[in-house]
């Protein structure tokens, strides 16, 4: 059974950047595809980027396209998220989840991580 921990989150200004980080624990983290979901204070979770199992696509929900890029290291069991130009609406805790197929939905994913607090303040 898989493990994630976030890391990396933090209080950072508008239009700053942070780099969240997902480790995993055991050994086969390259089969999963990852993914980093969001929520806001008072807002129902929702998802926010995704990676395959080798790296070779990726998805965003719009309002972070062109701001984060998500990527991950399966050398070192850990996908990232760089979040860039950030914004007071960006403020939400952010997960980190695992599925064995590239669908990313807040039902489906096999394992989720226990969040990291990131504020963006204005």
């Amino acid at each position: 059974q898989a493990q994630l921990v976030e890391s990396g989150g933090g209080l950072v200004q508008a239009g700053g950047s942070l780099r969240l980080s997902c480790a995993a624990s055991g050994r086969t983290f390259w089969l999963y595809a990852m993914g980093w979901f969001r929520q806001a204070p008072g807002k129902e979770r929702e998802f926010v980027a995704g990676i395959s199992f080798n790296g070779d696509r990726t998805r965003y929900t719009d309002s972070v396209k062109g701001r984060f890029t998500m990527s991950r290291d399966n050398a070192k069991n850990t996908a990232y998220l760089q979040m860039n130009s950030l914004k007071p609406e960006d403020t939400a805790v952010y997960y980190c989840a695992a599925n064995s197929v590239y669908v990313f939905s807040e039902d489906g994913m096999d394992y989720w991580g226990k969040g990291t607090l990131v504020t963006v303040s204005s």
